[in-house]
């Protein structure tokens, strides 16, 4: 199986070298700059699960995407999504498959737009990891699991297919057949996440210690269950009891890479992670007062880093 990976950044880079430590025929879609600083370099991985050093992974950029491969995997940030999807398209065969594992919805909608949803696979990652200085991937976790399937639920061919390619990779590839409902679960999770450590600037635990903090977690957390539902993918009660435990642990040091960026100074997929779930609710008629409120803190903070 060919496979292009879009990007040799932290989710991309992570993955995809993965991928080729163990043997896989992968080749790396990134822009000018990233490809010479790779084949000068090569790729590093380092995690408590094992390091990775490759020397000169195969790259391509727009300029030269010439052949259609058999999986595309997807993991760009949101703003970038329109570019790369006119920059694979000369990847995307008549067989070809794009597997997306951006957070949220709304990059199916896209991609189904340009490519067909026959072609778009549902997909997800679960990973805390990030480019250093010096280009290197640090994976921040243990975790690092990559699920996909068909969106209508089936058992197919080509989804065999990736999960034989991924198998004995050192990652957890899974293939699902509730990828859509999974998607869901962790879109529910993440905005909360996202909302409520953005607003508070602050990690879950130091939420918890601040009076009326649980509440206004749990009240966040319940704002995108109810979108979720009025869409049919209401996470499962014991989904959601997991997610309230992680949302209020005493003590967590837990936060969104959001959060991180919002810090920093830097972009935020404030429309997409939290946006798009807002937007889907108000044309169910979900009321979500304390999502409303998470986005536009975010669109504030858009709004003054814009005229900085």
């Amino acid at each position: 199986m060919r496979i292009l990976v879009v990007g040799a950044g932290a989710t991309g880079g992570y993955f995809g070298g993965r991928l080729l430590q163990a043997g896989r025929d992968v080749t790396f879609l990134v822009r000018e700059k990233r490809a010479a600083l790779l084949a000068r370099r090569g790729l590093h991985i380092r995690s408590a699960l094992g390091d990775a050093d490759i020397a000169a992974p195969p790259t391509a950029t727009a300029s030269t995407l010439r052949e259609p491969f058999d999986l595309v995997l997807l993991g760009c940030k949101a703003w970038d999504l329109p570019q790369v999807i006119e920059d694979i398209a000369p990847a995307m065969g008549e067989h070809s498959a794009v597997l997306p594992i951006l957070n949220g919805m709304r990059q199916l909608d896209l991609l189904d737009a340009r490519f067909g949803a026959a072609r778009v696979l549902g997909g997800q990652c679960v990973i805390a990891a990030t480019l250093d200085a010096d280009g290197i991937v640090q994976h921040l976790n243990r975790s690092h699991s990559l699920s996909f399937g068909e969106r209508d639920g089936s058992d197919s061919e080509r989804v065999r297919r990736i999960a034989q390619a991924m198998a004995g990779a050192n990652f957890e590839p899974h293939a699902s057949t509730t990828i859509v409902q999974d998607m869901w679960d962790k879109w529910v999770f993440l905005a909360s996440l996202a909302g409520i450590t953005c607003l508070m600037r602050a990690p879950v635990g130091d939420i918890m210690a601040a009076p009326g903090g649980r509440e206004a977690t749990l009240a966040l957390l319940d704002d995108c269950r109810r979108v979720a539902a009025a869409h049919g993918h209401e996470p499962h009660p014991a989904v959601l009891q997991r997610a309230s435990a992680v949302l209020t642990e005493t003590g967590s040091t837990l936060s969104a890479s959001m959060m991180r960026d919002l810090e920093q100074g830097h972009r935020v997929e404030a429309d997409h992670v939290i946006g798009d779930l807002l937007a889907r609710g108000e044309a169910h008629g979900v009321d979500a007062p304390m999502l409303r409120l998470a986005h536009a803190h975010l669109k504030a903070y858009e709004a003054r880093r814009a005229h900085a």
